[in-house]
């Protein structure tokens, strides 16, 4: 049997969405960078300069209303226009000069994250439709891979240009990027559908059987736009194996904040080391989560996605826990366990959607399950911040790895089983791509 990466890597599809995906993250990660450095620089103010992760993480928050775009939009269409749409806003950012203009900053960031959420949507939907069910565990695992590799290379960059050129250059660059990203989903090869809605028939258990009730959809009005947010929110929650993945993601990456927010104190306080140390324990993290997404796909066909997504947490959590310790190299090898464990939760959330979502669905419910996994994030950096002005940053620490085993072994003890009450479309003509 050939290695899973080998045989994503044969397929068009799969190699033209991982180079969309690549050139992409570089520019929006190296632009994240720049712009924080760029916001501090024209106005001084840390505070300013923090707000610049809140504009693009805000609206995760309304992620399951955004998706219902990824619904009613040809998939792939919506991709390349979105991704067209987001290059010719990032060139406002060329008239930034003076920290007068700094909103203008903030507001290309948010509308940089709005984009982001529907493409996210939009992406999760199409990859159902674009990649073979066999490879997808795999090409989650080297979409992760990749996001990963951006995040060792792209902050580099990005800081280096901004510093020779200007942050105008670094817009450029991600507008560009954004460009190349939307001409690679355009070369995406997808069956064509029409992605009207006709007819849902939903399925209910009552105690005389099972009964279908057919309804005509309304015009799409803000009611009808209500009802298709909760058909997203209502079908996850009645998938009691993908909710408890996905429930499980979210804590992982707020656990994960939680526990970064004290970084700096644990290398002064434990470690007596200077901040620009961070600057190597996060390659270190990022190897591992290269390694995670690399063997992602072939753990997940040995075991399950339930079971992928337990070990991961309790790897995750023994990486936690080790940078408790005043030992520099425990502390590496906590932050390459926790590299090696975190993906795991969000690869395995992602694969579980993509498999047991109707299509007709998965923009909402893909869009919906994001905003459990990264909404929280933002709470998390903001209490972590809190805590560890008051907190030994060992109890901090200590305390997200016990809560990190906490929620693996309330995973594992998930049970497969079919759900009694389901909602289930019929997508013989709703398909959208």
């Amino acid at each position: 049997m050939r290695w899973g990466a080998t045989n994503v890597l044969r397929d068009r599809n799969a190699r033209l969405y991982l180079g969309g995906v690549i050139v992409s993250g570089f520019g929006d990660t190296a632009m994240m960078l720049a712009a924080g450095i760029w916001v501090k620089t024209l106005t001084g103010s840390n505070s300013l300069a923090a707000l610049v992760g809140f504009c693009v993480w805000a609206p995760t928050i309304a992620g399951p209303v955004l998706g219902i775009v990824a619904d009613r939009v040809p998939r792939r269409r919506l991709l390349v226009g979105t991704n067209l749409a987001l290059a010719v806003v990032m060139t406002a950012l060329l008239t930034v000069r003076t920290s007068g203009h700094v909103w203008l900053l903030f507001a290309v960031l948010l509308v940089v994250g709005i984009g982001m959420v529907i493409t996210d949507a939009a992406e999760t939907a199409l990859v159902a439709t674009a990649i073979a069910p066999e490879l997808r565990g795999d090409f989650n695992g080297l979409v992760r891979t990749a996001i990963e590799s951006m995040k060792l290379v792209a902050p580099l960059a990005g800081a280096a240009l901004f510093t020779t050129i200007g942050g105008p250059a670094v817009a450029l660059v991600d507008a560009v990027t954004f460009m190349m990203a939307a001409a690679a989903f355009r070369l995406l090869r997808v069956p064509r559908h029409n992605p009207t809605v006709r007819t849902r028939r939903w399925r209910t258990s009552e105690s005389a059987g099972i009964r279908l009730r057919d309804r005509r959809v309304r015009p799409r009005t803000r009611t009808r736009w209500t009802a298709d947010t909760a058909d997203g929110i209502r079908y996850l929650w009645r998938q009691p194996e993908s909710r408890a993945i996905v429930v499980s993601a979210g804590f992982a990456i707020m656990l994960a904040s939680l526990s970064s927010t004290a970084t700096y104190a644990m290398l002064d306080s434990g470690l007596h080391q200077s901040p620009a140390f961070a600057g190597v324990l996060m390659p270190v993290q990022g190897m591992g989560s290269i390694v995670s997404g690399l063997a992602a796909g072939a753990l997940m066909r040995r075991t399950s996605e339930r079971s992928f997504a337990t070990a991961g947490l309790v790897v995750f959590a023994l990486g936690v826990l080790a940078r408790a310790t005043p030992w520099l190299p425990v502390v590496l090898g906590g932050s390459l366990l926790i590299g090696l464990g975190l993906p795991c939760p969000l690869v395995a959330a992602m694969t579980v959607i993509q498999q047991r979502t109707p299509h007709a669905l998965l923009g909402r419910v893909g869009a919906t399950a994001n905003t459990i996994m990264f909404a929280p994030n933002g709470f998390a950096l903001l209490g972590g911040s809190a805590l560890v002005a008051v907190l030994d940053y060992r109890m901090q620490t200590i305390t997200a790895g016990l809560l990190a085993l906490t929620i693996a072994t309330l995973l594992a003890r998930t049970t497969t089983r079919r759900n009694t009450t389901t909602a289930a479309i019929s997508t013989s003509d709703i398909d959208v791509v």
